[in-house]
């Protein structure tokens, strides 16, 4: 009788402390059940990994399920494109209004039909950060997080907004929102919410997320970059959201939660300034938990070099200086962690003038290829990688001890990568139900073979394989 239900042999695996090491992982029942050395035959399958590395699977904790599709077939076609690139968990962000169900009202009544909707059609594990719209979902807080949601969002672009819409038409969000009053009192009253919550959980970290954008300020450039008529039209829309009004949203929200003692994640930090914002508030509050991330886009693009419309994103593409300083903040640990952001976004949406097109587009599949290229290239060690992609974000969502790390007794979501396979990107390699992407053409040295998410393998040589079983997450998960 084997010993293992798998057993992945002949690999370096990257693991806690050691790095990367000669080590072949057994599998029992979905949970890697030992770290050593085994003959293939100690498996009732054996995975060969001889020549590639084996990492943890990537934990994409940005991430939009339904945002502008179908909830059901959206989480079935993207997070198929999330195990094509190694991620075997996405946190998806989910709000009420416009998008996504559409619809408002408590999530203790929401928030399981979402659930119902990802289950069955999920490749990988899913789990859900939270906005809280109104002031009663802001009271629903301390029991959202004591029932497995520990991550909550605040959108300071869409203060004061009253109108459905993007950019250039962004002047408010009762009808596109659902909401109340989405001003700075709301963002105050759901920091002391979550301070509350994560003063009460000693065994977890319940935090709030901030898309961190000025709205007055973005309302001003925005006509000011239109009639200025760029060629570009992300330079255009880069100059409409200048990081400026990064840079003031981050200040803000600093305060707040330096004065409620909420735990904050800045979100997909897009420049230079916003970066050096970011490690300014650091400074100032030495006592508060402030973590960074930023995204595949914000790090691999810019509008010198990809000047098409369909990369319209929030915050938007920025220069080739301001991808440098993120990398450098990547290299020096400035920056918690590398997410994808992924909106799948159709062709049909982004058309039209700039200002009506949609923002957002996928790009979960490049996860691991773009870090392992580009890092190798950067000299940065496989363990600060894997940090980045994985154990970081694990970490902060409530993920360990069973995701984020190859840990006897965690998950068995692995990743086997052939770290000499060299391919261009394409649109039709990433595995999305979008049909283009701003990183086509770009070469990427490192693609993952084979995916297994709890044992199972649900991606090997080039296709999705089995049955969509992904679980939801409850976070923090039990041990």
């Amino acid at each position: 009788m084997a010993r293992f239900d798998t057993v992945i042999v002949g690999g370096v695996a990257v693991l806690p402390v050691h790095g990367p090491v000669r080590a072949d992982i057994g599998i029992k029942d979905g949970r890697i059940a030992a770290i050593g050395e085994f003959a293939a035959a100690e498996g009732g399958e054996a995975v060969d990994a001889d020549g590639k590395l084996v990492l943890p699977g990537a934990v994409d904790a940005h991430f939009h399920i339904g945002i502008y599709r179908d909830l059901a077939s959206d989480a079935r076609s993207e997070t198929a494109s999330a195990v094509t690139g190694g991620v075997t968990t996405v946190i998806s962000y989910f709000r009420t209004g416009q998008h996504y169900l559409g619809v408002t009202g408590p999530y203790r009544e929401i928030l399981p039909q979402v659930v119902a909707l990802t289950q069955g059609n999920a490749y990988c594990d899913v789990g859900y950060h939270l906005a809280p719209m109104t002031g009663g979902q802001v009271a629903e807080i301390p029991e959202l997080a004591a029932h497995g949601t520990a991550s909550f969002k605040y959108y300071m672009f869409y203060k004061g907004m009253n109108l459905a819409g993007d950019a250039r038409d962004d002047r408010g969000a009762a009808a596109y929102t659902m909401s109340d009053s989405y001003d700075l009192g709301h963002l105050y009253q759901i920091m002391e919410k979550v301070a509350e919550a994560n003063a009460a959980h000693d065994d977890r970290r319940v935090s709030l997320s901030i898309h961190a954008e000025q709205p007055e300020l973005i309302r001003i450039f925005v006509d000011r970059a239109a009639a200025a008529g760029y060629a570009n039209p992300l330079e255009e829309y880069s100059n409409a959201r200048p990081p400026f009004e990064e840079r003031v949203a981050i200040h803000e929200a600093a305060l707040l939660a330096a004065r409620t003692g909420c735990p904050i994640n800045f979100l997909h930090l897009s420049s230079a300034e916003a970066l050096e914002a970011a490690l300014e508030v650091k400074r100032r509050f030495p006592g508060l938990d402030i973590r960074t991330e930023t995204t595949l886009h914000h790090l691999a693009l810019s509008y010198e070099r990809y000047a098409d419309q369909r990369g319209k994103v929030n915050p938007p593409i920025r220069s080739d200086a301001d991808a440098e300083r993120l990398w450098q903040g990547v290299r020096s640990g400035e920056i918690d962690w590398v997410v994808s952001d992924h909106a799948c976004c159709s062709e049909e949406n982004k058309r039209g003038p700039l200002w009506s097109a949609l923002p957002g587009f996928g790009g979960t599949a490049l996860l691991y290829p773009l870090l392992l290229t580009e890092g190798r290239r950067r000299g940065l060690p496989l363990e600060r990688m894997v940090d980045l992609a994985c154990t970081a974000p694990a970490r902060a969502y409530g993920l360990v001890p069973r995701k984020g790390a190859l840990l006897v007794g965690g998950d068995a979501d692995i990743v086997v990568v052939d770290v000499e396979a060299e391919e261009p990107v394409t649109a039709r390699r990433l595995g999305s139900a979008q049909e283009y992407t701003p990183f086509e053409g770009i070469k990427l040295t490192g693609w993952p073979v084979r995916t297994l998410v709890r044992g199972r393998t649900v991606y090997r040589d080039g296709a999705v394989v089995g049955d969509a079983l992904g679980a939801y997450l409850e976070r923090p998960v039990a041990g």
